[in-house]
């Protein structure tokens, strides 16, 4: 296909796209070079396995890949969004487009004996990436091929390694608008390739018990905000019996066991927008022993209002790539919503981001439990 003619499909797609219900911000972007090298490549490279074939994209931030595909000619598209929010975001740029020809699945049952092609975005994790490579060479056909590709800035030499270790060939494209991809063909057969089982790690300090399946944020460790902020937890509050308590934006569960731990008799709630996160979490807590309900959520949008007694939040300052704190003004609102009056937000944050006068304003009155060089701890009460 021309270039021109790619161009006349693709723009007007990726020029209607938006984020909602994702962060919006002038200087946020729902798609980039790495969406539109894939789908120039896929129409120039691959058209025999774009139109009127089923395509599978995964790791769609706001459906750049999954609609520019459709407009491509495609006939289906399988897609695998880690995101809860980009699920949602993909739904509403669909709609609004009147493209709706796609479903989603789970990463391990995404493949198709049917598609002969994979658009995937780059993920920075490399147990993240094994887990893509081996779900696509083990579902589909000998003839498929993976293209796979990420702003340069990003990439490194290990995602090579990675892929040739499910696909016995792999290219690497000229870059591209500081872009580049990688096209991975020949997969191994099935037979060769096992599911990546989940990490597991004691951390003796903490007396905890880690899992993580790929893609979970910090993997089968500790990152050092989680436990800033759990060395702080003894002097939260208790909840009882009939009262909840929520760890906000999860990740591998280790704060929502710490607190099931010292609030035995309540509820305990564990909430992510993170498919691998949510995974990560019940295999966490099980892993413990104690009892937390977990959801995949955007925010906190399954809890009613003013119904916690206590919240603990480790926000994200990452929006994909970019530094921001877009996320965690939204995380703080949500935790207000369903904070009852009285009760307390405890957030762990980087020290520099100075978040107090935003607790302040979005949750009531804020005091400073613990600070570091790095990372401080408060606990705000709702008005």
């Amino acid at each position: 296909m021309h270039a021109n003619d790619v161009a006349a499909l693709i723009d007007p797609v990726l020029a209607a796209l938006r984020r909602r219900p994702d962060v919006e911000a002038p200087e946020l972007r729902s798609h980039d070079a790495a969406d539109r090298l894939l789908l120039e490549l896929a129409a120039s490279d691959h058209a025999e396995a774009v139109v009127g074939r089923e395509v599978v994209v995964i790791g769609d931030t706001h459906g750049a890949l999954t609609l520019g595909a459709l407009a491509l000619g495609a006939r289906h598209v399988r897609v695998h969004q880690d995101s809860i929010v980009a699920e949602r975001a993909l739904a509403a740029n669909a709609a609004a487009l009147g493209l709706s020809a796609y479903s989603h699945h789970p990463l391990a049952e995404v493949a198709s004996t049917d598609a002969r092609l994979a658009l995937v975005r780059l993920p920075r994790a490399f147990d993240a990436l094994d887990a893509i490579a081996r779900a696509v060479a083990r579902g589909s056909d000998p003839g498929v091929g993976l293209l796979a590709a990420g702003m340069v800035k990003h990439m490194s030499l290990g995602a090579n390694d990675v892929l040739r270790g499910s696909f016995g060939r792999l290219d690497v494209s000229l870059a591209k608008r500081k872009a580049r991809a990688l096209v991975a063909r020949s997969p191994l057969p099935a037979g060769e390739i096992a599911e990546l089982e989940p990490a597991r790690a004691r951390d003796r300090d903490l007396g905890l018990e880690v899992v993580a399946v790929p893609g979970a944020f910090a993997g089968a460790s500790v990152d050092i905000g989680a436990r800033a902020l759990i060395a702080e937890l003894d002097g939260a509050p208790r909840v009882g019996a009939g009262g909840t308590v929520i760890d906000l934006a999860c990740g591998t569960g280790l704060i929502a066991t710490t607190l099931a731990r010292l609030n035995p008799a309540a509820r305990v709630v564990a909430s992510d927008v993170s498919a691998a996160a949510v995974a990560s979490a019940r295999l966490t807590a099980a892993a413990n022993g104690v009892d937390v309900e977990v959801a995949q959520d955007d925010g906190l949008g399954a809890q009613p209002d003013a119904s916690a007694e206590l919240i603990a939040l480790n926000p994200p300052f990452h929006v994909g790539a970019a530094v921001h704190t877009g996320i965690a003004h939204r995380l703080f609102a949500e935790a207000a919503r369903v904070l009852r009056p009285g009760g307390e937000l405890w957030v762990v944050w980087n020290s520099h981001l100075r978040y107090s006068p935003a607790l302040e304003r979005a949750v009531g009155p804020t005091r400073q439990v613990a600070r570091g060089p790095k990372f401080t701890v408060t606990a705000s009460t709702r008005r």
